[in-house]
């Protein structure tokens, strides 16, 4: 595997670049969205059934394919960073990330002395099992990728000072928690919540980071683009294997 600072060159360009969730902690199912031709692929870790025990499989079937690997987290606790990191993730996705504080937090898991507090070790599959740990050491908070998840009222009240905090790089929206936290769970239509996309990508294009979302409506894609989101993610392996036999099972039975 390699892992260098193209992909964040990428994103804090401004380039537009697809993603697909991974939440089945399938192997399988992440090589084969690897070599679909998403730019990046995301291991759900807070929400999937995918653990520790999953982790290095999926991250082993996806350096098999052009696809970059993240990996979203339960929670902004340093030994989740750490695990992950090791074990060779380009990048992590922090949820329910609310304050500036938060955001600190997170940047801090991310990168190693003086610059943070993640563990060093040599032996890692980050670091090519040693063989380029020197490079590594020196260049990761370069190379990874730290996306901090809006998902709150009070983190959208602090977007633009979580987007100012040196070393996030993403602003990515969770529409389901957001708009729960909002008042209107799964309104995706509702003109406070695209008020509150606006918001989002406003903080995150002030401060020169980047803008991303799962999308849970595919009808909000040209408002996403037209605000500047960049970092965008459509569709499951779960939620793909559930249409798919919804599909199969309805011709079988002659739906129409």
């Amino acid at each position: 595997m390699t892992i260098d600072g193209t992909f964040r060159t990428r994103l804090l360009a401004g380039e537009f670049l697809t993603g697909f969730w991974l939440n089945l902690g399938s192997s399988v199912s992440a090589e084969m969205a690897g070599l679909a031709g998403f730019d990046w692929v995301l291991l759900d870790h807070e929400h999937g059934p995918g653990g520790e025990e999953t982790l290095l499989h999926q991250l082993q079937a996806v350096s098999a394919t052009p696809a970059t690997c993240l990996v979203r987290i339960a929670a902004n606790e340093a030994p989740r960073f750490k695990r992950v990191l090791d074990a060779g993730a380009h990048g992590v996705m922090v949820p329910y990330v609310s304050t500036a504080a938060d955001a600190q937090a997170v940047v801090h898991a991310m990168r190693y002395p003086p610059r943070g507090m993640r563990g060093v070790a040599k032996l890692t599959r980050a670091s090519s099992f040693g063989a380029r740990f020197d490079e590594y050491f020196a260049h990761a908070h370069e190379w990874l990728v730290t996306l901090t998840q809006i998902e709150t009222t009070e983190a959208l009240d602090n977007a633009a000072e979580i987007a100012a905090v040196d070393g996030v790089d993403v602003l990515f929206v969770g529409p389901m928690d957001l708009t729960t936290s909002m008042g209107i769970p799964g309104q995706y239509g509702d003109a406070r919540f695209h008020d509150a996309l606006g918001e989002v990508a406003d903080a995150a294009k002030s401060a020169g980071k980047a803008a991303g979302i799962l999308l849970l409506d595919p009808a909000n894609l040209p408002l996403c683009r037209e605000l500047g989101y960049t970092v965008v993610a459509l569709g499951s392996d779960g939620g793909s294997v559930q249409s798919g036999m919804k599909a199969s099972l309805g011709t079988l039975r002659g739906d129409r």
